[in-house]
């Protein structure tokens, strides 16, 4: 880092100290010009003299006033520009009193915008100029009474163009930012729609494998007996169409998996047959729960077993970060006819909803029931606690209620 780099991370972070120092060579500046002055008027020889006390008191609090001049600029300009004109009204030989009003000026230019700059910086120089040609000691057009009004020009338009250029420099930062983000969400959103395709293409293709793998199914179960050559070719059509849909899931699988994401896992996917398994889990960290079921010997398809045993472990999951550490849950399995219903409850004073992030553990049982075209009803039971009850269908419907076969 380069020490003017440095210097601007210490004025950030120390303002009121860099201030001081500011003030501190002002009033040097002030102090040193102020034993000094022109031996003729008309000559570029110089003289060295003693200022008044009344013009080093000025000084001083002028200098004194710049230390608070980022916390009330407005106030420190009006503070150090009465200074002045007490000065060019007292001060015989004038001393530079008028330097911390231009400071003040400027910093007033440069923390506003342009028109109040324009209002006060008239207003400094009007008010400054004329009260030295007016009421000081020397002649209206001397060249001190003309180098207030330029410097106090100078302070205004310096400010002016400051604020100009750090205004332009967070604009260009704030596009660059904004077209950062707007660049990233188009690549995110292209990837996303590209896997959309992707898919669509999956389930085509596979549900296209599939039906023919169902009706050469069909076919070889009704001539198994009397035509078996005519059943063993359907069985042969369903085993190549299986085998074109696993290799075309395969190719599609390998193109949505980026570089990063984990290998697939060789396990089977967890079902209701683990359940002991994690409500044991549970119960180690502190949390009793008890369980019924009511569907021993019941056959469940791998989407549903899987939907239920991620329904049960969200809900038990909310029940330990929600309900309070004395809570107690339940949980039930029961088969109701073509059905499975699974229920969590919980006698604990937590909101789920409201405290799980917004309900994204919700969100995501509901997302799995729905996929299954089943029901899913959660809120707070009477009394106290939550209830969590999920209805899936052991049998996949269509949309229109119908077996697909």
């Amino acid at each position: 880092m380069s020490t003017l780099a440095r210097a601007r991370c210490q004025a950030k972070a120390h303002p009121l100290a860099m201030d001081a120092v500011l003030a501190t060579a002002v009033l040097v500046c002030m102090v040193a010009g102020s034993f000094v002055e022109p031996r003729h008027r008309d000559s570029v020889s110089w003289a060295l003299r003693t200022p008044d006390p009344l013009s080093l008191l000025l000084m001083t609090l002028g200098a004194a006033a710049l230390v608070f001049r980022r916390r009330a600029p407005m106030t420190v300009l009006a503070l150090t520009g009465a200074l002045s004109v007490i000065e060019s009204v007292t001060g015989d030989p004038r001393a530079p009193v008028a330097m911390s009003a231009v400071i003040a000026l400027y910093t007033v230019a440069s923390t506003t915008d342009r028109p109040t700059t324009w209002r006060v910086g008239l207003l400094t120089m009007t008010v400054l100029t004329g009260a030295a040609m007016a009421a000081g000691p020397l002649p209206w057009y001397a060249q001190e009474n003309l180098g207030i009004f330029a410097w106090t020009g100078i302070g205004a338009t310096a400010g002016d163009a400051v604020r100009s250029r750090r205004a332009f420099v967070q604009a260009i930062r704030e596009r660059a930012e904004k077209a950062e983000r707007t660049r990233e969400e188009e690549a995110r959103r292209r990837v996303a729609e590209e896997r959309l395709r992707i898919a669509r293409d999956l389930h085509d293709v596979v549900a296209h494998h599939i039906a023919l793998v169902n009706v050469q199914a069909g076919v070889a179960a009704h001539v198994m007996d009397k035509r078996p050559d005519q059943a063993k070719e359907a069985l042969a059509h369903v085993r190549d169409a299986s085998r074109s849909a696993l290799n075309e899931l395969r190719a599609t699988v390998g193109l949505l998996r980026q570089s990063g994401d984990p290998e697939a896992p060789t396990e089977p996917a967890p079902g209701l047959d683990r359940l002991d398994e994690l409500t044991g889990t549970f119960r180690s960290a502190g949390l009793h729960i008890e369980v019924a079921r009511a569907d021993q010997g019941s056959s469940l398809p791998a989407a549903v077993d899987l939907a239920a045993y991620r329904i049960i472990q969200e809900a038990l999951t909310n029940v330990q970060k929600h309900a309070g550490p004395q809570a107690k849950a339940e949980v039930s399995v029961v088969r109701v006819g073509p059905n499975v219903e699974i229920t969590v409850l919980d006698d604990g004073s937590g909101d789920h909803e409201t405290q799980d992030g917004g309900g994204h553990g919700l969100l995501g049982m509901r997302e799995r029931v729905t996929a299954l075209r089943g029901t899913l009803t959660t809120g707070p039971r009477y009394g106290g606690g939550f209830r969590v009850h999920a209805i899936l269908p052991v049998k996949n419907r269509t949309p229109t209620g119908e077996d697909p076969a």
